[in-house]
């Protein structure tokens, strides 16, 4: 067990690394991980059950009672981040299909796999869990009028199907691991979550494979237009990460909230957003959809890696602040106790 946690505790802390490497491997060897890509949702589902170990339900309560991180977070990703993307595509594109991708890309909801992230890094598992429920729930309602409003497009979104795939990702592994720990008193958080963390942490790798084989034919074509796709979803996508980082601080939100906002702003849903792409558009509009598999895991992987430098930088200089603030109380009595036997 002991090698097990080593390992968990490496693929944490060389992300940054690991990432990259598991979407090489898809985009490369397509025909060995494709295999097991039905795999993926039974995968999700654990990945939620052990992040939910760690909630309460007092803390998803505070989720929505002061809901100030949450609404960011939705207003963020349903409106600006779609507008900012309709706007910067038809910029840099004259292809209406590519810029009708970009658009369905950053409409779709929060990544279920950003509750994996938010574990990794120890960030808020309530806001994330809430942020990924809510705006799924929202997305069939969502998605239809942004596209109508942004490209002029109407489509209807199976409402039922999101909804299946939000019950077993999302929902009912929540619930389940919010159970677990309120029913055992917490022995849930403190034992069990640190023994499946490792175990899942593995399983996020098995995640990111699979997911990047979708994009090997794309990718392995060097079609000019999919390298143009690739380079503005990889600039896009980056500033999905830098705006929750400046979301939070404007918010002035607590470390962990820091990093459930950025992970959740940064982070979309491509299963939802290939779905909707090849059932009501030309073939094109999937391949800005997909470019999103290339590059999500290994931003987020470089996003918390810089957030935790950042915030261990804070935390230091904290600590010299109290330090310093401790050193002036304990000099003032002796400094008053002096003058005072002067007089």
């Amino acid at each position: 067990m002991r090698g097990i946690l080593k390992i968990g505790d490496f693929i944490g802390g060389h992300m940054p690394i690991v990432a990259p490497l598991c979407v090489t491997a898809g985009v490369l060897f397509p025909q060995v991980f494709g295999r097991v890509s039905w795999t993926v949702p039974y995968l999700f589902a654990l990945i939620t059950f052990q992040g939910s170990l760690n909630v309460t339900l007092r803390q998803i309560g505070a989720a929505f009672r002061h809901p100030r991180e949450l609404a960011c977070i939705l207003a963020t990703t349903i409106v600006v981040m779609p507008a900012l993307a309709r706007v910067l595509a038809g910029l840099v594109f004259s292809n209406a299909e590519i810029i009708c991708g970009i658009v369905i890309e950053y409409s779709i909801p929060v990544a279920v796999v950003s509750f994996m992230w938010i574990d990794i890094f120890h960030g808020n598992a309530s806001l994330g869990l809430a942020a990924v429920i809510v705006s799924t729930v929202l997305a069939p309602f969502t998605i239809p009028v942004t596209l109508q409003l942004l490209m002029g497009v109407a489509v209807t979104i199976d409402a039922g199907s999101m909804m299946r795939d939000l019950a077993f990702m999302v929902a009912l592994p929540a619930v389940a691991g919010v159970a677990v720990n309120e029913l055992t008193a917490g022995w849930g958080h403190e034992h069990l979550s640190g023994t499946l963390s490792p175990f899942c942490r593995m399983l996020l790798l098995v995640v990111i494979t699979c997911n990047a084989t979708g994009m090997s034919s794309y990718v392995l074509s060097l079609d000019p237009i999919v390298l143009e796709s690739a380079a503005f979803i990889l600039l896009f996508a980056s500033l999905g990460f830098v705006l929750g980082i400046v979301i939070a601080r404007l918010l002035d939100a607590p470390l962990p909230d820091l990093f459930s906002i950025t992970f959740c702003t940064g982070l979309r849903n491509i299963s939802s957003g290939s779905v909707i792409a090849t059932e009501f558009f030309p073939g094109a509009v999937i391949i800005p959809v997909m470019m999103g598999t290339l590059f999500q895991q290994i931003l987020a992987a470089v996003a918390g890696s810089v957030l935790r430098r950042m915030v261990g930088e804070e935390q230091d200089r904290q600590r010299r602040r109290l330090r310093f603030t401790r050193l002036l109380m304990r000099s003032r009595p002796r400094r008053a106790h002096g003058h005072g036997a002067g007089d």
